[in-house]
Parts: C-alpha cells; structure tokens; sequence
C-alpha cells in the first residue's frame, strides 16, 4: 500500500493508473476506520478498481468545535485496516494542502440548497457545504473514477450525487448499504463514544426504524412512532422523517410508493443518525 501525502503525487498517481488501463475507487473518510469502510473497499475491488482511500478530517464540516476536538483519530490503526482491506494507495493530504488558506477562511464554497439544508444540515449549519466542497476537491484531484459512498450518510450520499450532476464532475457515484452490527446500531465512527448503557439506548433509532418499516399506513404516523420510540429510550431526538429519497422533501399523507426514513439523536452528547427504506400507503 502506498502512502500519500501531497496532491501532486496523488494526481500523478491517479492519472498513471487511468493511463494503464485502471478505472479509480475513491473511498473517501475521515478516518476511525471500522467495518463499514472495509465494505466499501470491497465493493471499490468487486469493480476491479484500484482503490484510493483518503483520510482527512475536514474541519469546515463541523459546525461544533467540541464536536471537532473529540472526533476520532487513529492514523496508526487506520493505515493497518486500509491495508488490510486491500486500499492499493492511502492518501492523508494536510490541512494545508487541502485548504490552503488555513485558519484564515477558504473563500470558495460548493453548496447544494434545497439538500444541504435541512434535517443534518438544519441542525448543523453549514455542514453540507464542509461536505460538498472537500467532496469536490477530492473528485478533481483524483479524477474520473468511481466513488463509493454509504447509504448510512443518506443526506451525504443525496448531495453529493446532485453535487456531482450539476457540476458534471467525471465520477460515478456508488451508493453501499448500512453495515451494522450485530445488536443492529449502524456502524459509526462516533459509537466508540459511547458507554454500555449509551449504546443500549442508542439501538432505539433502528429500532424506531424497524417500526417504521412494519407500518402499512402514511408518513406522519410512521414519523410520530419513530418519534416515540426513540424518546421512550431517553433519546433526544433531533429528527424523525420520512422523505423522497432524491429531492428528499417530506412525504405528506396523500403518497404512496417506497419513501426513506431518516432519523437522528443524541445519546449522552454523541450525535448519531441512521435511516431504512419504508413504503409509505397514503389516504388512509
């Protein structure tokens, strides 16, 4: 695995590899790798793609300075899953080289209205635009390729997909199911977090989702039983919705058809979210 640290070689590497016939899997994280990383991988080799893993912690996107300070950071076990996982290049870019002007403000900004602002981007301002602009930046530096997303970030996943579009971006952007684990708490970099007891309380958002699921009726019902479910378990809930899954905008009572349920809560201050795919049955 080879070890990247300035965009030039990245580029370089990049457009090397394309030159000898190589389609790019850009896996992009903030590293505390887990499983669900490792599944992404995966699906990057299923492809025949030489995978580039990023790691970088990218600071525009956190609307919370706390929140900043306590995100994980592994770099010595990171590099050994990524290897592991068969990454064929890790690239760890400083902040400088990401962001030049750092810490005076970057000046360019990618933002997706209508997307980024609501649920996750309602509650963190700016956050989607922290998003859509590393996202951006990853892309043109790598170039065309194939980029690999969990479906656990739903909302990420919906901005970057429109992001891509209508900048014309050469990316194909591939979606991969929620890995969880076996109690069914989605996996996350922030579950390190939390405590035995946190976690117990954690599961009541797939559980709430579970009881979306099994609902055969419209979207307010299934969002005021998510709602409860999570707040029974003590949660506090920052959102319980049901969406078109590409405009992402409410589903009212009248629809009827598969629809996403998206939900997120605090835990003991950590921040967590998850989602299911429903089907919504409207006019009853």
């Amino acid at each position: 695995m080879l070890l990247v640290t300035d965009l030039e070689r990245w580029r370089r590497l990049a457009e090397d590899q394309r030159a000898g016939g190589r389609r790019i899997g850009l896996v992009a994280t903030m590293g505390a790798l887990h499983e669900g990383h490792q599944a992404l991988v995966a699906a990057a080799r299923a492809n025949g793609d030489y995978v580039i893993m990023t790691i970088f912690v990218n600071s525009r996107q956190f609307n919370d300075p706390n929140d900043l300070r306590a995100y994980p950071r592994t770099p010595g076990q990171d590099r050994a899953v990524a290897e592991s996982a068969g990454v064929d290049a890790l690239v760890e870019p400083t902040m400088g080289e990401m962001w030049p002007a750092f810490p005076d403000p970057t000046l360019t900004t990618v933002s997706v209205a209508g997307l980024g602002d609501r649920l996750e981007g309602a509650g963190r301002p700016g956050h989607f635009d922290g998003v859509a602009s590393v996202v951006a930046k990853l892309a043109i530096v790598t170039g065309p390729s194939r980029a690999y997303f969990g479906e656990k970030d739903f909302q990420q996943l919906a901005v970057v997909r429109r992001m891509v579009a209508d900048l014309g971006l050469d990316v194909t952007v591939v979606g991969c199911p929620i890995v969880r684990d076996d109690d069914g708490l989605a996996l996350s970099s922030r579950n390190v977090r939390l405590s035995p007891e946190a976690r117990a309380r954690a599961l009541s958002l797939s559980h709430a989702l579970g009881v979306a699921s099994g609902h055969d009726g419209p979207a307010s019902e299934m969002r005021a039983m998510m709602r409860a479910t999570m707040e029974h378990a003590g949660v506090q809930v920052a959102y319980a919705e049901v969406v078109d899954p590409i405009t992402l905008r409410p589903a009212d009572d009248t629809e009827t058809g598969l629809r996403r349920a998206l939900v997120a809560g605090v835990v003991d201050g950590v921040r967590l979210i998850d989602n299911r795919e429903v089907y919504v049955r409207g006019g009853h």
